[in-house]
Parts: structure tokens; C-alpha cells; sequence
């Protein structure tokens, strides 16, 4: 009985079952979070906002504090009340021999089985649910009555007195069976579309764990690749490292061997020296005139020796062979990791689409504001409010690769957009895609969204990468390192122009020609 009383107490009064992460209002009545939101979501367009149980109104939507001391009450009592639900409901006048009930009647209060239902159902028209031993879930907490309306306004079930004399007098109110269909229809509904949506995110998650597998497996083969790749880098520079030591080692061979030949020579030149020198010393020490006066070879004393030049190294050929092996070097690998080129062709601005405020260099290459008008013809082609001007050359198909130089001031876009665009300001409609500096602060912009970029430096170089049918549209910084910067996804409808805009101060520079790349 104790359990059954703090069972009642643990009840919302709305949901009539136990409190799922009970709240509290400012009058101290405790409702289920999501019960008492459903209350006064369903008062927001009524007359205001008020307490279902005691009718306390509210100038604003009330706050919601959640009673974390009933919480745990109510987790407690719940799975304890679950271990005693679990044995099987009894008949309640089966004393000597339960037997399991079949039906529990809510007016009597008792819980049957088929023989004692039998003789229950001659005698009296009570209402009969499944076994239970929760009859006041089903009964008014106020006049003990069975509920059998709903109130819409307050989202409450109540019995005939509170509709006839209770608070919720003059509410608009319905059968339980009514509302049951109604709330059945509104589920039905909210969960077809939940149904939907959760196939779809299905569907989503499948393309995205797809996605994952397949740049997984690109990155692996990509990491094969480059790893395949250096080890021939390392290869080809051993090889050439190689060649030059030879060649140097050749030369030292060749220095060497000259000088052990001029070495020798010089030894045989000391050894008839070192005679000559004995010779003389005798003639010195001789006190015959006779002798020393006809002596021939004392008259050679001044012989010259023979200059010998010792052959240096070849620093001039040793350079040559390592700017060769370099070169070669470069040349292989650029063979090996340069784009598949299709074409390559020269980037220029178009001078007919170019704002009469844009100054453009004679080689088309480079865009600056200009203070004075550059008094060009008017053309149907010509931005004439922005100061805006596009490339050349278009971009139907394929996947295309360009450099851009910038300055570090004042404001600058570069970007795409397609032929049609209307001559507003880039990014302010769905047919441009840009990026953007103004006074170092960058974004990417396009159909009027902005997002902030924090590159963590200047940008004043660009690479700008095109994917046509890929429907990607990348920008990097081209720095120490090469920093991503921003990628567009869309599908792409139209050909499309390389689009540049300048004001005070900036300007922006070609600096490569297009790379067009075969898929």
C-alpha cells in the first residue's frame, strides 16, 4: 500500500504515468519535462501562458527547473516497481488458489480471471483494461473518477466532474477515444516522415561510409604512388651523385698520376745535381791547375731546371656534370608527377567586359583600380556598376589549373562565374563563386552566403583548381607550404569565366598560364 501511495505521488498529472525528467514551474508543481513543453507550446497562441494545475498564469513563457532529487526518487521507485511487475498480476478473489487474471476492472479496483470476470460482467458494465495494478494512472487524482475526456487547450486527461465544475469548465474537450484516434493520426504522420527522414540519413550515411572507403582507398593508393616515387627520386639521385663522384675521382686519379711522373723526373734532376755538386767540390779542393782548367763539365754549373706544372682539378667539368645530373634530375621527375596537359594556354583579361575604373597592363595580365575613368566604348558585355572584369578564355568541360598574384591591401575578389551573370557584386548571386580579401580579412562567398576564412597569414599568391564535371572549385595559398584554403561543391550548368574585382588600392596579377588537365 506504502508503494502504491508514493506511486500516486510520482504520477504527472498530465501524462498520468511516472515523471520522466521532472520540472517544476514557479507555483511548485512538478510535471514531465515533455509534457508540460507540450502544454505550453499548445497555450503560446492562446490567451497566455498558465500552470495545467492550479491555473497560475504567466506573463512569459515560464522557466523550467528540472528537480534532480525527484529524478533519482523516481528512477528508484520505477525499477523497483519493474522487478514487482515482472511477476504475474493475480486474481484478486483467487485467494486459496491464485490464478493468473485475464482482465482488471477500473471502477472496482480488482484484477480477475475468466470465471470471476464472467460472473463480474452479469452483475455490472464496468470498464475492463489489461491486468494492471495502476488503477489510479486511470482515474482522476482529484475526484477519484474515471478519466474519459481529453482537454486540448491544457493537454490533460480528465473525468466528467472537472469538465462540468473543475478549473477546466468551458475548455474544449473530447472523448478520449476521439483524441486517441486524432493523436494516433498526428504519430502516424510524424513518424512517416521520421520514417523517411531516417532512410534518407540511412541512405546518406551509406553514400558517406562509400565516400570514406573510396578516399581511403585513393589515399592508399596515392601513398603507394608517392612512396614508388621517391624511391626512384632517391634512386636516380644516387645514380647521379654516383656519376659526378666518379668524374671527381677520375680527376684525382689523373692529378695524381701526373704528379707522381713529375716527382719521379724531379728525383732524377736532384740525383744528377747532387753528382755535379760532388764533381765541383773536388775541382774545388784540386791544387793542379792542369787539371781543374781542362775539366768541361765545371762550365754547365748554371743549368736551368725544368718547369713543372702540376694539372688542377676540373672544377668548370665537375659543375657542368652536376648541373646536368641536376637538370636531368628535374626533367624525369617533372615527366613523372606533371599534370596529363591537354593544352596550355595563355590567361587573359577580357578588356570588353572591364569596368571603365579597372586599368588593365597592356600584356591583359594585370588589374587595378584606377581613380580615373579608362573611357572605353559601352558595351552590352561591360560591368559598369562593380568594379569587375573576366577572363578570355571560358571553361565548358574539364578540369583546369591557374596561379594569381594579389595585393596585400585594400579589397580584391577572384573567383568563377558563369557568362549570364548579372553585373551585381560577386557572391551576391547563385551564378559566381569567390574569394575574397578586404584589408586582410578573408572569406568565400557565394549566392549572398559568407563564410570567414583564417588562412594564418597574407595570402598574396593563389592557386586556383577547376574540376568541371567534378563540380569543385578549390583555392590555395601558395606559401613555404601550400595551405587549402576553401573548396566549392555545386553542378555546374553553364561555361564558365575566370572573374577578378579590384578596388581602391588592390589589384590582382596573372602569373601562369591555364593548365587544362585530362580526367
Amino acid at each position: 500500500m506504502a508503494s502504491a501511495a508514493l506511486g500516486e505521488e510520482l504520477r504527472c498529472s498530465i501524462c498520468l504515468n511516472l515523471y520522466t525528467e521532472p520540472v517544476s514551474l514557479r507555483c511548485g508543481h512538478i510535471f514531465c519535462r515533455d509534457c508540460i513543453v507540450t502544454a505550453l507550446d499548445t497555450q503560446e497562441w492562446s490567451r497566455g501562458y498558465s500552470c495545467p494545475e492550479c491555473r497560475e498564469e504567466y506573463v512569459e513563457r515560464p522557466t523550467l527547473e528540472k528537480n534532480r532529487k525527484l529524478c533519482n526518487i523516481v528512477d528508484n521507485f520505477r525499477s523497483t516497481h519493474q522487478k514487482e511487475e515482472k511477476s504475474e498480476i493475480l486474481c484478486t478473489y483467487c485467494v486459496d488458489s491464485p490464478v493468473g487474471a485475464v482482465k482488471s476492472c477500473l471502477h472496482c479496483e480488482t484484477s480477475m480471471c475468466d470465471k470471476h470476470l464472467t460472473a463480474h460482467n452479469k452483475t455490472v458494465d464496468h470498464v475492463l483494461v489489461e491486468p494492471t495494478l495502476s488503477f489510479g494512472s486511470k482515474k482522476c487524482s482529484i475526484h477519484k473518477d474515471l478519466l474519459r475526456f481529453y482537454c486540448s487547450e491544457d493537454a490533460i486527461c480528465l473525468c466528467v466532474s472537472c469538465c462540468l465544475v473543475g478549473k477546466h469548465k468551458g475548455h474544449e474537450v473530447e472523448l478520449l477515444e476521439e483524441a486517441l484516434e486524432k493523436k494516433k493520426d498526428k504519430l502516424y504522420s510524424v513518424l512517416r516522415k521520421l520514417t523517411a527522414t531516417k532512410e534518407t540519413t540511412e541512405k546518406a550515411i551509406l553514400n558517406l561510409q562509400d565516400q570514406k572507403r573510396k578516399a581511403q582507398d585513393k589515399a592508399d593508393d596515392e601513398k603507394k604512388r608517392v612512396t614508388v616515387l621517391f624511391e626512384d627520386i632517391r634512386r636516380q639521385l644516387e645514380v647521379q651523385e654516383q656519376r659526378v663522384l666518379s668524374e671527381i675521382s677520375r680527376q684525382v686519379e689523373e692529378v695524381s698520376l701526373s704528379v707522381t711522373h713529375l716527382i719521379k723526373q724531379l728525383e732524377i734532376q736532384k740525383d744528377e745535381l747532387s753528382r755535379k755538386i760532388a764533381h765541383m767540390d773536388k775541382l774545388c779542393n784540386m791544387t793542379d791547375p792542369i787539371t781543374v782548367l781542362q775539366d768541361q763539365e765545371s762550365d754547365t754549373g748554371d743549368q736551368n731546371l725544368e718547369e713543372s706544372s702540376v694539372r688542377d682539378l676540373d672544377y668548370v667539368l665537375i659543375s657542368f656534370m652536376l648541373h646536368r645530373s641536376v637538370t636531368s634530375l628535374i626533367s624525369n621527375l617533372s615527366s613523372i608527377v606533371a599534370f596529363h596537359e591537354q593544352e596550355v594556354t595563355d590567361l587573359l583579361l577580357d578588356a570588353k567586359t572591364a569596368n571603365n575604373f579597372v586599368a588593365l597592363t597592356e600584356n591583359l595580365k594585370k588589374a587595378s583600380k584606377s581613380k580615373t575613368s579608362q573611357n572605353r566604348p559601352k558595351l552590352p558585355e561591360r560591368f559598369t556598376k562593380f568594379y569587375h572584369v573576366l577572363s578570355t578564355k571560358t571553361f565548358p568541360s574539364g578540369r583546369h589549373y591557374w596561379e594569381v598574384e594579389a595585393s596585400d591591401n585594400g579589397k580584391w575578389d577572384v573567383g568563377i562565374c558563369y557568362p549570364s551573370i548579372g553585373r551585381s557584386s560577386l557572391g551576391n548571386d547563385e551564378k559566381s563563386w569567390s574569394f575574397r580579401m578586404e584589408d586582410q580579412n578573408y572569406s568565400a562567398l557565394h549566392n549572398s552566403q559568407i563564410q570567414k576564412l583564417n588562412p594564418g597569414s597574407v595570402v598574396q599568391r593563389l592557386a586556383i583548381d577547376l574540376d568541371y564535371e567534378g563540380g569543385r572549385l578549390s583555392f590555395y595559398q601558395l606559401c613555404n607550404t601550400i595551405r587549402h584554403l576553401h573548396t566549392f561543391t555545386t553542378t555546374f550548368t553553364e561555361p564558365l569565366h575566370a572573374v577578378f574585382y579590384v578596388n581602391e588600392g588592390a589589384w590582382v596579377k596573372l602569373i601562369s598560364p591555364v593548365f587544362s588537365v585530362k580526367q
